[in-house]
């Protein structure tokens, strides 16, 4: 029993050969367009390797010694039907519908390194329902039944690998990746799946090149593909491919890249594999997903044996050990490992051979091993079948074996379960390698993690970074991004017609943060914190108010005890100078009302300061209102009296009614108890609460009173001013009245410093904020009151303790023209 093996063992340019020639011995002048592939001679030793331990087997087709014929494979249309055919006729002559074999019994074909030459093979095997099974890498295009009905895929399945390439990428926070692929339905359905994947996790791609799978096109394109490659500024650069179409980028690679690259290879890509006079250099560093596969027990111990003293027939073996160790040429010596006594597969560079079973090996071994049980099944069948003995059930028509062959399945000697049927293939597992080149040229695959996608989430990927080499000189993980990562405290700012990983960084504006690197936006801080200086942290507020504690509240709070206290003072003279003309004259009565709410205008400062409370709140504004509503109700009163007592001292006049003395009392009564009303309207409705400044003052929140109704405020201020400005009118209008004691002069600057201080107040208190509201509205009252004071009290101290020979009956104009009637009712 034979089988038909093609695998691609060496690399032409279509246009310097004719014709594929079988692995005879050419002439040596023809066989200079050759190149050989080192590392694809691993795949015909597992073969070889496969088909003697089957044939020792017996257990696995007793009797019966399983045999190959080995073809090469080209990527063109014309070399790979050439050799279909010469497999097909058995003999150098091309005849379609002839074979020269007689007993052989062929049974199958195993060959399609890509998807492509499984594509240009089964076209001719197909119309003789020629088994053919493809090790190359799983391509689902191939799994579609009416269009190839005879083609089988060994291969696992790689839906995930873009899955891994992506974790891989994402790990090392790269996002502006290029990208490789082949020219092929695989390369187009990579691509798409990696833009998907890649898109999911913020990665773009800055540029796709796409390599031609047929030689004949190789020397057309790569003049323009790899430059670009080379000179672009991308870091890290994922490959997708077949070794034997990715080629082209070892035969064409430049000596050296102006920018240093981090390749990312994917599993059907040996990187190893290079020309002889190329080096390994370009890729240093670079990462690549291999199958995870199991161990082939004797695999290794069987490589360690083989030399050409061992298969002296095996002409193959000769050609690749005179290549392989440099030898000279000695064609007529038959003992060829003379020039290297101790030579052995183990000796040779990995860029010429690994002692490691390759993940194409691999799946050659489990193929070899899933023909011979489906030919014995078929042969137990047969044999079971037959009325008679003898060897007829051996004869073998190669088309029976498909329904025998779709139904096989067992365990190899490593101990994986193998499947021929596609369907129950199973989810490729990838062993992530990094390939180091040392500086005296030596080469090594270092396993530094693995991508398992069936795995719980978490286990499914692994990798130790502290093992990865990517560089020589420098340890530090290259950055692959299109933008500079934006720190905390900046935001991303996308840049018009670019991709979305190229960016620009803007500071967060006053009041946001940003707490993460790369953030797309910018953040508020709770009403409770506030940004720090960097603006990528909120930080708890400090909570304020105008405390008794720090040096302004302290002043203030100072100043309205000395000032009330002073104003105690007053009242006091006023009250042991009762009885004398400037104390009498001006409506004791009415001083002192006036002087006691001028003690408590001073002393409501003092519900300013310290924290509020719901009570400070109700009381601050309401209290202030009402005391001083009084106090200028009394000053309106005074001058009201001062006008009446001129006007009523013509005879008979009417006005004389309203000079009772309690006219001033009802006066204040009147006007003071429309204010207690208003507030106390205030207070129902929308009363002064205490609330959480948080927006007046940076890093701090500030507790003061809300008015409730700023509506309600400004009208008592109003109330307040309008009488206000009626006690100045009325005493402007009686400033030039003749009367020592006559005090409507300073009346009159008293409600002008007044009018003044709260005229001043408004614009003022609108356009503050947080403690200093507080203290303006302290100041103005402090300043009010201490004005009325002062002009109205404090000349009359000074003439009652300093110049009492003006305090004198005889002083008062008033007393002479009122005489004792007004005198007694005051």
């Amino acid at each position: 029993m034979v089988f038909g093996i093609f695998l691609s063992l060496f690399s032409v340019e279509v246009n310097q050969v004719t014709g594929a020639e079988l692995f005879e011995s050419p002439p040596y002048k023809a066989c200079k367009p050759y190149q050989w592939l080192y590392k694809n001679y691993q795949q015909a030793l597992a073969v070889v390797f496969a088909l003697e331990e089957i044939n020792r087997d017996p257990n696995l087709l007793p009797n019966i010694s399983l045999g190959f014929h080995l073809y090469n494979t080209y990527h063109s249309d014309e070399k790979t039907l050439e050799s279909s055919l010469k497999w097909l006729s058995g003999g150098p002559q091309l005849i379609p519908n002839y074979s020269c074999r007689n007993l052989d019994n062929s049974v199958a074909v195993i060959g399609g390194v890509t998807s492509a030459l499984s594509v240009q093979m089964g076209t001719l095997l197909d119309l003789y329902k020629f088994p053919q099974i493809s090790y190359g890498p799983f391509d689902s295009i191939l799994s579609d039944k009416v269009q190839f009905p005879y083609l089988y895929q060994m291969a696992p399945k790689d839906s995930s690998l873009h899955q891994g390439v992506v974790r891989l990428i994402a790990n090392f926070k790269w996002n502006w990746i290029g990208l490789v692929v082949t020219d092929d339905m695989r390369g187009e359905k990579f691509f798409w799946e990696m833009r998907e994947e890649m898109a999911k996790n913020g990665v773009c791609m800055s540029f796709t090149e796409k390599i031609p799978v047929s030689e004949r096109r190789h020397v057309e394109s790569h003049e323009n593909f790899m430059p670009r490659i080379g000179f672009s500024a991308t870091m890290v650069i994922v490959i997708h491919g077949d070794t034997d179409s990715l080629m082209i980028l070892r035969h064409s690679q430049m000596p050296i890249f102006p920018t240093r690259k981090v390749w990312i290879s994917t599993s059907h890509w040996d990187i190893t594999m290079r020309p002889i006079f190329h080096y390994g250099y370009n890729f240093h560093g670079a990462l690549t997903f291999s199958y995870l596969n199991s161990e082939v027990p004797g695999f290794k111990d069987f490589l360690k044996t083989v030399m050409p003293s061992k298969y002296s027939d095996d002409i193959l073996l000769k050609g690749f050990w005179l290549s392989a160790f440099a030898c000279p040429n000695q064609q007529g010596d038959t003992e060829q490992e003379i020039c290297s006594p101790n030579a052995s597969l183990e000796s040779l560079p990995l860029k010429y051979f690994d002692m490691n079973m390759s993940g194409l090996s691999y799946t050659i071994y489990n193929t070899i091993y899933a023909v011979a049980w489906a030919l014995h099944e078929m042969f137990m069948r047969k044999s079971a079948e037959s009325p008679m003995g003898g060897e007829e059930y051996l004869r073998l028509h190669s088309w029976q074996l498909h329904s025998f062959l779709k139904k096989t399945q067992f365990n190899n000697t490593a101990g994986d379960q193998v499947f021929v049927d596609e369907n129950r293939n199973s989810e490729a597992q990838y062993a992530i390698m990094n390939y180091v080149v040392f500086p005296n040229d030596t080469e090594s695959l270092v396993k530094v993690g693995q991508f398992i996608p069936k795995a719980p989430l978490g286990q499914d990927f692994t990798l130790c970074e502290e093992a990865i080499v990517l560089d020589w000189w420098d340890s530090k993980v290259p950055s692959g991004v299109c933008s500079d990562s934006c720190c905390p405290g900046f935001r991303k700012n996308p840049l018009e017609g670019e991709a979305a990983c190229c960016f620009e960084c803007f500071p967060c504006p006053e009041g946001e943060i940003s707490s993460q690197m790369d953030a797309e936006h910018c953040k508020k801080c709770p009403e409770d914190k506030y940004p720090n200086k960097q603006r990528d942290l909120c930080l708890p507020k400090a909570v304020t108010f105008l405390s008794v504690k720090e040096p302004l509240g302290m002043t203030l709070a100072f100043l309205a005890v000395s000032l009330s206290f002073l104003t105690a003072l007053v009242l006091w003279v006023f009250v042991k100078f009762k009885d004398t003309p400037i104390v009498k004259a001006n409506n004791r009565t009415l001083s002192y009302t006036l002087l006691i709410s001028l003690i408590f205008c001073f002393l409501c400062s003092l519900l300013f300061i310290g924290q509020p409370t719901t009570t400070s709140c109700l009381l601050q504004q309401t209290v202030f209102g009402v005391v001083f509503t009084v106090a200028v109700s009394s000053i309106l009163a005074k001058t009201i009296i001062v006008i009446l007592a001129f006007r009523g001292i013509r005879p008979g006049s009417r006005i004389q009614m309203f000079l009772h003395p309690r006219v001033s009392t009802y006066v204040v009564l009147i006007c003071s108890g429309i204010q207690v009303i208003f507030c106390g309207i205030w207070l129902g409705t929308y009363p002064p609460f205490p609330e959480a400044d948080t927006h007046s003052e940076y890093g701090h929140i500030i507790i003061r009173c809300n008015e409730g109704s700023a509506f309600a405020f400004y009208c008592a201020l109003g109330y307040m001013g309008f009488l206000a400005l009626g006690s100045f009118t009325v005493a402007f209008l009686a400033r030039n009245l003749p009367d020592t004691f006559n005090e409507a002069k300073f009346i009159t600057f008293s409600m002008l410093v007044f009018c003044s201080v709260w005229a001043s107040f408004l614009p003022t208190y609108q356009s503050t904020k947080g403690k200093a509201m507080v203290t303006v509205e302290i100041f103005a009252i402090l300043a009010s009151s201490a004005g009325l004071l002062g002009c109205l009290f404090i000349p009359k101290c000074y003439v009652i303790l300093l110049k009492s020979d003006r305090n004198t009956q005889n002083r008062s104009k008033i007393k002479r023209i009122t005489g004792a009637r007004f005198s007694s009712r005051q």
